[in-house]
């Protein structure tokens, strides 16, 4: 069975203006020839379409369960159009990338290196952001896709794939009282000290202060600055202790007079996600960049 645009866009019209009239208006068509079209779609169909009621014409069960297609079918007319339009141009996409700064120093530079050894003809952009911007972002259309830590604030708008897992561990100034102990560090043991930490809006912070609220402890949150290089300098001054991404805080060690702990604590498990906004189908280099990372990990 053929199906031509013209009439699909027609249906599509008359589900939103609740009118055949006004849907005939607004696709630039006669009104004989709209209500031709649609009983003949309706003919070939075995299916009503629409009811006629009082306050306009609704979409039956078939109705409905057709223009979720026709929606669909736009969406990746769209697509096509896009990708095409990037070809003539000579570029094949590009890339928003929002990340929060766990999943930028623990996992996307290797796999963001070997995409675009991949697809050389992708430009890609990177922008730091705590988790809560980055879901706002790839929500709002500002990126593209986004990598975030739990938990997902907008799952309306967002959908998402697992990505990489990580820890948390504790960052010690060399010789602090805590740094002789062994195994792991309870969280409990630092809200007896300064924190030193990200901004508010940061996962690890979020965290940090959820756990200490539990507590009915405050979180003596000392100095928040934005860079996990800046952290592990404060703390190796002895400012106060912190919670970074385990291999992240191993990397600093080498770096700074720090001492590094693991976290004894279920929510030191770190995962990340993937996320682009929510629709019928994705852009190509949208696509190709998600399942790439999804392979990788």
């Amino acid at each position: 069975m053929r199906f031509d645009l013209v009439t699909l866009n027609l249906v599509l019209a008359i589900a939103e203006t609740r009118s055949i009239t006004r849907a005939a208006e607004r696709e630039h068509l006669a009104l004989a020839a709209s209500s031709k079209r649609l009983k003949d779609l309706e003919t070939r169909l075995g299916v009503q379409l629409f009811e006629r009621r009082a306050r306009g014409v609704e979409p039956t069960e078939a109705g409905r369960a057709l223009v979720r297609h026709i929606r669909s079918l736009h969406a990746a007319l769209h697509a096509l159009e896009s990708e095409v339009v990037e070809f003539s141009r000579g570029i094949k996409g590009h890339l928003r990338i929002a990340a929060n700064a766990g999943a930028i120093a623990e996992a996307l530079p290797a796999d963001l290196a070997a995409f675009s050894r991949e697809h050389p003809q992708i430009r890609i952009s990177l922008e730091d952001m705590t988790s809560a911007e980055v879901q706002a972002a790839v929500a709002e259309g500002r990126a593209d896709v986004g990598v975030f830590a739990p938990p997902l604030a907008d799952a309306a708008r967002l959908q998402t794939w697992p990505y990489r897992t990580g820890a948390l561990a504790v960052v010690l100034p060399s010789g602090h009282a805590l740094a002789g102990q062994p195994g792991g560090l309870r969280f409990e043991a630092l809200l007896d000290y300064d924190i030193v930490g990200l901004h508010i809006g940061a996962s690890v912070h979020e965290q940090m202060l959820q756990r200490a609220l539990e507590r009915g402890r405050t979180l003596n949150a000392r100095l928040q600055v934005r860079g996990f290089d800046a952290i592990a300098q404060l703390v190796g001054e002895g400012l106060g202790v912190a919670v970074l991404p385990a291999a992240v805080a191993e990397r600093f060690a080498r770096l700074f007079p720090i001492t590094v702990r693991p976290l004894d604590e279920p929510w030191a498990e770190r995962r990340y996600l993937l996320a682009a906004q929510r629709q019928e189908v994705l852009p190509a280099a949208v696509q190709r960049f998600i399942d790439r990372l999804r392979q990788a990990a």
